[in-house]
């Protein structure tokens, strides 16, 4: 899987999925998951694919993107951000 924007959007689906309904996730969780490690240097560089993938997921309906539990465009969104499934 050379793609890291599809490795990152599984990441963030099974990670949904463990969570379960109604749950949030840190795109953080998934940038550890697909790099593999949680060393900072592995993960961070990750970020903002992440937040790419996620906002492909947010426009498919799959999930939403959340600031303080509300909805958030994830193309303008600034600071952290949540992610659950729609």
């Amino acid at each position: 899987m050379n793609d890291p924007r599809l490795k990152l959007k599984n990441a963030i689906r099974t990670l949904l999925d463990e969570r379960g309904d109604g749950k949030t996730i840190c795109p953080s969780e998934a940038a550890r998951a697909a790099a593999g490690s949680d060393k900072r240097g592995d993960w961070e560089p990750l970020m903002p694919t992440v937040r790419e993938a996620a906002v492909a997921l947010a426009a498919s309906g799959e999930i939403v993107i959340t600031q303080q539990g509300e909805p958030v465009d994830g193309r303008t969104a600034r600071g952290p951000i949540r992610l659950r499934r729609s």
